[in-house]
């Protein structure tokens, strides 16, 4: 579960360049490969040809793959994607493990009290996250860097890397291609980007199950231990900050709040941000993005299963959170509530009250920044995310009692 991974949307557009519109006839078709010892091979060969020194996440990405190649019903264009998604995560890995071996300071950094977002999909953590990084000290990972990691970014010429305008081209074609996309969620190479992008690369990723209807790869995914998954993240991090530093890292993603015991593992002192919103409107329009991808990749996705599918998961993953940090997985002083209602009222208190609550200075400078971003990002400039329960085959009596004890102890009805 979480919000658009938006680090998935140019797989489509590298391998139509590489092989050429030629490729949309039925002889073409056979030659998306879904083979696993193909897309290892693939990997390697773009990474220049080193095999992988870390193969912790290979059960993950076998399992990942036996799913898409018996389950997902994919398309062609949803071939495409899936094996350009899953060789750009494996090259990117062996990339990560090339400069860790080039440059020994970047395993020395140190991620040192990160802020992390999380809570419910759709409530407000795009906009609070966009509003964080207004603030120069807080360090938040743009998608260009985070779907090309390698080499690690640098402070000169962060702003203008070359990366950048590769990674908007990408972007321009899944928006032609997904034109309703851009009114769930916004998409461009300089936004922050949710730290799905950096999950997936273990394989341990609820970013694959968003786009593609893999049932067995979700069920054996939720029971692990996702504890190897943040240690990769923690990797990601390190390598992004080794030339591009920041007083503090600033993340965020929906997928933290049912892993909230493996991130206060491997951060153990991090800050979590989590935001509120009343279900009922979270989940038609979570429902809503899970159909919109899937349809992109699949020609038979049903809206009525993807709605049961969402509310089920949604509700588990607000237990297992809510859990994780009654047990006092981290502190109870690390942890500040913020209501969707609240924040879109009055964003700047919002951002007054979660600096106050960590202790961070906000000087007039940088709150001017966010009232500027405010301005010249209005809400639904994009068109509005229109949604209701009943598309996606949800009762509202039903959704209501199941949400009940989490929406009255955040005082959400």
């Amino acid at each position: 579960m979480g919000d658009a991974p938006v680090g998935a949307c140019d797989v489509i557009l590298r391998q139509m360049i590489r092989r050429g519109v030629r490729l949309m006839d039925a002889p073409g078709r056979r030659l998306v490969s879904l083979h696993a010892g193909n897309l290892l091979a693939a990997g390697r060969r773009r990474a220049g040809g080193r095999d992988f020194e870390d193969t912790t996440f290979l059960e993950g990405f076998h399992r990942l793959v036996h799913s898409l190649a018996t389950e997902a019903r994919l398309n062609f264009l949803g071939r495409i994607a899936a094996r350009e998604s899953v060789v750009s995560h494996l090259e990117n890995r062996l990339r990560l493990e090339r400069d860790r071996r080039r440059f020994p300071e970047v395993a020395a950094q140190l991620i040192d009290r990160p802020i992390v977002i999380t809570g419910l999909p759709r409530s407000g953590s795009t906009l609070l996250h966009s509003l964080l990084a207004q603030d120069p000290a807080n360090r938040v990972p743009q998608t260009w860097e985070m779907l090309s990691p390698s080499p690690p970014p640098e402070r000169a010429t962060y702003d203008n890397d070359q990366r950048i305008a590769t990674t908007e081209r990408q972007l321009r074609w899944f928006q032609r291609m997904v034109p309703d996309f851009t009114r769930i969620h916004p998409v461009g190479a300089r936004l922050p980007e949710e730290c799905v992008v950096m999950l997936s690369h273990s394989f341990l990723s609820s970013q694959f199950c968003s786009m593609y209807v893999v049932p067995s790869y979700q069920t054996w995914m939720r029971a692990q231990d996702l504890v190897p998954a943040y240690r990769l993240h923690r990797r990601f991090l390190q390598q992004l900050q080794w030339r591009c530093r920041g007083e503090r890292w600033v993340l965020k993603a929906p997928a933290h709040l049912p892993a909230l015991r493996a991130l206060c593992t491997v951060y153990p002192d991090v800050g979590v941000i989590m935001t509120h919103r009343e279900p009922l409107e979270v989940l038609a329009s979570e429902a809503s993005l899970h159909t919109v991808l899937r349809q992109t990749f699949s020609d038979a996705v049903d809206p009525a299963l993807v709605g049961r599918e969402v509310t089920e998961l949604l509700s588990e993953e607000i237990d297992a959170g809510l859990q994780a940090r009654d047990d006092g997985c981290a502190p109870r002083e690390r942890f500040v509530d913020v209501r969707y209602r609240d924040l879109v009222a009055d964003p700047i208190g919002t951002v007054r009250k979660i600096y106050a609550h960590f202790e961070i200075s906000l000087t007039p400078a940088v709150e001017a920044r966010m009232r500027r971003y405010l301005a010249e990002a209005p809400k639904d400039k994009h068109g509005a995310h229109v949604y209701s329960l009943t598309q996606f085959g949800l009762k509202l009596d039903e959704e209501r009692a199941r949400y009940r004890a989490y929406r009255e102890r955040f005082v959400l009805n």
